[in-house]
């Protein structure tokens, strides 16, 4: 089904029909980059969500799950601001999401319960609401279907590109697109979600497949990345369809069209989540971990993981160095079965490990790719079962440390 599914040149998240977002500098960040976004849908939308699995949720990601859990919620416009979480601000930050929601039902004509909110940025800093309500105010007039990378701009924090996309599939003879917005370049190891992503589509689909599509589409990507090993307090992945494409409505998670919507939602929070690996703090190589031969997939994600997580391997690569035992040691630390004997690991396409045993191969070669190349492919055969499993990172750099010592946006 994959050559179903194209890319759409300078897609985002006012690709599918009837959406239209804005992104404004209202006055949060010093430095007068954009840092509010609008995004507004024509029609209705239904909604799925996936959320922080942090303890300490920040307030627009409670208020948000209030707005979406009820059964007939309708939601028509996000609203997202940089610069300041609002996490750790008490009540008073529940007061302050919610009032955003007010500002933007005002400016819209709809009703608050329609909003999502969200926020990103430093913790503990109080929303200064003056310039919250003025820069929605703004965005609201600027809205259009051009508007969506102003706000794949407005969203960003320590990222150093924005991150947008759309795919396109046909349902018989009627085009679907999926667009989106994301950002994200620290504080990155989700359990449920990650950082901030927000997802449009004009298909007619159920909330039940939609929300099964998303839960699916996140573990297999944004679950499956990691920078440093940190699970922020304000992530969340929305996804909002208001059927304006006038599809045959998708019903059924067990049909071809269910199916392919999955794998077009998949295609495209993969573009997002290897985006967001490659734009690591201080980073200068993305990394792709596969591993293959689990019992288990969870197990294969399990070892991926700690391998991606492990300090160490990541420094190692950072400088060049096919340094085996600190992969080795990871792999055996993950709560993954395994046998010692029989594990196998590549490095780009070089063996450096056969059957648990570090091997002679051409360092000096292996050690020149590693500092030349900005992509660094690591597989793992475990021998034991047939699940696999592929997660992404980066290394670990002296301008990581450099950037969250002298933190500011």
């Amino acid at each position: 089904m994959k050559k179903e599914i194209a890319f759409v040149s300078d897609g985002s998240v006012t690709t599918p029909i009837g959406f239209l977002a804005a992104g404004v500098h209202c006055g949060i960040k010093a430095n007068g980059k954009k840092d509010l976004a609008l995004i507004y849908s024509e029609r209705p939308c239904i909604a799925a969500g996936t959320f922080t699995t942090n303890k300490m949720k920040a307030a627009p990601v409670i208020v948000t799950q209030e707005n979406l859990r009820p059964a007939q919620a309708s939601i028509k416009a996000i609203v997202a601001n940089s610069g300041i979480a609002n996490s750790c601000t008490g009540k008073q930050g529940i007061m302050d999401a919610r009032e955003t929601c007010d500002l933007v039902a005002k400016a819209l004509n709809i009703l608050p319960e329609q909003v999502v909110v969200a926020s990103t940025g430093r913790i503990g800093i109080r929303l200064p609401m003056d310039k919250i309500a003025q820069g929605i105010t703004e965005a609201a007039k600027k809205l259009s279907s051009a508007g969506g990378i102003d706000a794949a701009h407005a969203i960003m924090t320590t990222d150093t590109f924005p991150k947008y996309g759309a795919v396109k599939f046909k349902l018989n003879q009627t085009t679907i697109h999926i667009g989106g917005i994301a950002k994200g370049a620290g504080m990155i190891a989700p359990k449920m979600a990650t950082m901030l992503c927000f997802v449009t589509t004009d298909a007619d689909i159920t909330k039940t497949c939609l929300k099964k599509a998303l839960s699916n589409a996140v573990e297999v990507t944004f679950n499956s990345i990691t920078v440093d090993g940190d699970t922020s307090t304000n992530d969340m992945v929305v996804l909002l369809a208001n059927g304006a494409a006038k599809n045959e409505r998708i019903n059924n998670v067990s049909s071809d069209s269910y199916r392919l919507f999955e794998e077009a939602l998949t295609m495209l929070l993969r573009h997002f989540a290897q985006a967001i690996a490659r734009d690591g703090e201080g980073s200068t190589k993305f990394i792709e971990i596969t591993v293959k031969g689990a019992v288990t997939e969870q197990e294969a994600k399990a070892i991926g993981l700690t391998v991606a997580n492990s300090n160490l391997v990541k420094c190692s690569l950072f400088g060049g160095d096919p340094n085996i035992g600190r992969i080795a040691a990871a792999i055996g630390r993950a709560p993954a079965r395994l046998s010692a004997e029989k594990v196998s690991v590549w490095i780009n396409d070089t063996c450096v490990m056969r059957d648990g045993t570090i091997i002679e191969f051409d360092r000096e070669r292996l050690r020149s790719q590693l500092k030349s190349s900005p992509n660094v492919f690591i597989q793992i055969d475990l021998a034991l079962g047939k699940a696999s499993w592929t997660v992404w990172t980066c290394d670990l750099t002296y301008d990581y440390v450099r950037l969250n010592a002298e933190y500011e946006i």
